[in-house]
């Protein structure tokens, strides 16, 4: 019994005195002053070294720092690449609504060509039969509402001219088609980029102002922004971007290493197929093209110069001797007139300037691509040589030989007086 009192007193004893210790600690982290905050707490800082053996304890195959940096141009890589998608996905779905508006626009314009063509026709026809008429002594006063009649169909002739001879709706048609089949063509080397993988945004830029070089050589408005249609100083149509012109620079070809497909023969070759473009095909074209607008120039003046004459000569017709001279005026100046008309915008000779026009500038087009290769003396930032050989062959309608052919011939054309000899570049058109 004393036993068991005395183990009892030593468990109480113990349970107090480890009670009384837990309480001193508790009231002392209580009653602790805090610390005061580390503003400037600096870690130790990891060498690469310790993260090469951190990967290799964990079995990890070390990271250098080339290799991150590796991975991060991957990243950027492929974020630029991303982004060019989706910028030329966005010119793309641009330019196909383009090719609609051009369409639909170029198919309206050349309804108006023939429904105004034919409308006018048969406003001076009728004109200047109510003028023959109106010289048929009758005793009545129908010939003078035939006079009047006449008159006021000529005026109104007369008008119709002038907008219509301003505007020339055939050539706003083969605008709107040329504009359509350039945007088409835009549209598939955007596609052709797309498939070949990889984009650049520079190849975005390059879209981009090829599109709005396209928008401002071929405007949708008709007015204002119409294009000049008797333009004083006649000039090759031009719808690419212009480009800063580079200093030509000498240099041996032959001790370059990597030429991209190019030689010194090529080159040669490009220089007198440059030459043969520049003294025969857009020389040619452009002779052309003034003699049509000469032309149009004189059937636009000439038709409502006519007709204005026929309303004076019926409104003057009478039965006096100069009566009879001015009815005559009236009725052949109308008949003049209707085959002016005709001739000018049934045969749309405002096409056929637009076409030459559009016809010189493709050559004008080749002739800037050629020079801008073989000035460029980084070969790197030319076309691959053999690549750009067979597309100035395919875009001239000739085979490969027959270009070299045609190169090698043109070296030989010295002097200008034999170039009239010569043949010309393109067999395509």
């Amino acid at each position: 019994m004393a036993t068991l009192q005395a183990s009892l007193n030593l468990i109480t004893a113990s349970s107090s005195s480890s009670t009384s210790s837990f309480d001193r600690r508790f009231v002392a982290a209580l009653s602790a002053p805090k610390l005061p905050k580390l503003l400037h707490l600096s870690l130790p800082k990891i060498q690469a070294t310790n993260i090469e053996e951190l990967h290799i304890s964990e079995g990890m195959a070390p990271t250098t720092n080339t290799q991150m940096q590796k991975k991060w141009s991957a990243t950027e890589n492929k974020d630029a690449i991303d982004m060019a998608i989706i910028k030329l996905y966005a010119i793309a779905e641009a330019v196909a609504d383009r090719v609609e508006m051009h369409a639909n626009i170029g198919e309206q314009r050349n309804n108006w060509n023939k429904l105004l063509s034919n409308s006018i026709n048969a406003i001076i026809l009728t004109a200047a039969t109510m003028a023959g008429l109106s010289m048929i002594p009758t005793g009545t006063n129908s010939v003078w509402v035939m006079k009047i009649a006449s008159t006021l169909l000529y005026s109104a002739a007369t008008g119709l001219l002038l907008v219509v001879n301003k505007i020339q709706p055939s050539q706003l048609a083969e605008e709107q088609r040329n504009a359509s089949r350039l945007f088409r063509q835009l549209h598939e080397q955007i596609r052709t980029t797309l498939a070949l993988g990889k984009p650049t945004l520079k190849d975005a830029d390059d879209a981009m102002e090829k599109m709005l070089a396209l928008d401002k050589a071929y405007p949708l408005p008709l007015l204002p922004g119409m294009l000049d249609k008797f333009p004083a100083l006649v000039e090759p149509a031009r719808w690419w971007p212009s480009k800063r012109p580079q200093r030509q620079q000498q240099q041996n070809l032959s001790n370059q290493k990597d030429m991209n497909g190019w030689s010194q023969d090529l080159e040669e070759e490009m220089r007198g197929v440059l030459g043969v473009l520049k003294r025969k095909d857009t020389a040619d074209y452009l002779r052309l093209t003034k003699l049509v607008l000469k032309v149009n120039r004189i059937l636009a003046a000439s038709g409502p110069v006519l007709t204005g004459l026929a309303a004076l000569g019926t409104t003057l017709a009478g039965s006096s001797p100069l009566g009879s001279w001015a009815a005559l005026v009236g009725v052949a100046g109308g008949a003049l007139a209707s085959i002016i008309n005709t001739l000018e915008h049934g045969g749309q000779v405002g096409m056929v300037f637009e076409l030459y026009r559009n016809c010189a500038g493709v050559y004008r087009f080749l002739e800037e691509r050629i020079e801008s290769n073989i000035n460029e003396r980084d070969f790197q930032k030319r076309d691959h040589g053999e690549l750009f050989e067979m597309k100035v062959a395919i875009e001239l309608g000739r085979s490969i030989q027959e270009l070299r052919d045609l190169g090698a011939a043109s070296i030989a054309y010295k002097d200008e007086d034999t170039s009239t000899s010569e043949e010309f570049a393109g067999k395509l058109f």
